[in-house]
């Protein structure tokens, strides 16, 4: 929970399936909002564009992991209740914090998340301003490349931002990891048994949970946001 309700922005906690936290619609004239998410079982989460041939359908039906689409695009995320705290940040169209350049748009959303790490005691936060870095399982697993707007610390990636924009706002859905554990990922994904060994030993290296509790960072990060002009 966010003890204290940042200036200018509207804080709704939402209890739901994964699917039903990523198809909910933003509505024009909303301001300024901060939907914490907290999905209610596992649920591996594709990329807007990423095949649903990418799943093994099998494996996921019998380690009770639903299967979603999300409508950003990147490659998939396993959520997991505990393992992850979820926030979508949402701005209007004619709010200062909007950027029509969707490669800078996300830089103050990271540069949040980073004051947020040093707050708790999380390491130094460097937020990716560059081109999207792909590595060689990005194209399937989120948390092994890096696009703009994207956290590392110490070199691996701790949150990872996707980026949805419509007329209603730019909505931007934030994962920081609170537990890194890639051979659970690659266990769902459709890959003969000597590539899921190679992606888990890269995907290993490219991310890292964050080393402060997830209620603790949630605060940090809902204070460390701009406050309305």
């Amino acid at each position: 929970m966010i003890p204290d309700t940042p200036r200018g922005w509207r804080v709704e906690h939402r209890l739901a399936p994964a699917g039903t936290l990523h198809a909910a619609e933003v509505e024009a004239g909303g301001g300024r909002r901060l939907w914490v998410q907290e999905a209610t079982g596992p649920a591996l989460v594709l990329g807007s564009t990423q095949p649903a041939a990418t799943v093994d359908t099998r494996a996921a039906a019998a380690a009770g992991v639903d299967v979603v689409r999300r409508r950003s695009g990147g490659g998939a995320v396993l959520v997991e209740p505990g393992g992850v705290v979820w926030v979508d940040v949402v701005v209007p169209p004619q709010d200062p914090l909007w950027d029509d350049d969707v490669g800078r748009a996300a830089q103050w959303v990271g540069e949040a998340w980073a004051r947020a790490l040093a707050a708790v005691g999380a390491g130094e936060g460097r937020v990716h301003r560059g081109a999207l870095v792909a590595t060689p399982w990005s194209r399937l697993a989120c948390f092994g490349g890096l696009g703009p707007g994207e956290v590392t610390v110490g070199g691996r990636k701790v949150v990872g931002v996707a980026q949805r924009r419509t007329r209603a706002g730019a909505r931007f859905q934030c994962a920081a990891l609170l537990r890194w554990a890639p051979a659970d990922l690659v266990a769902l994904l459709a890959l003969a048994p000597a590539e899921r060994e190679a992606a888990a030993a890269d995907l290993e290296g490219r991310a890292a949970p964050v080393t402060a509790p997830g209620e603790a960072l949630l605060a940090a990060f809902a204070a460390a946001l701009p406050p309305a002009p």
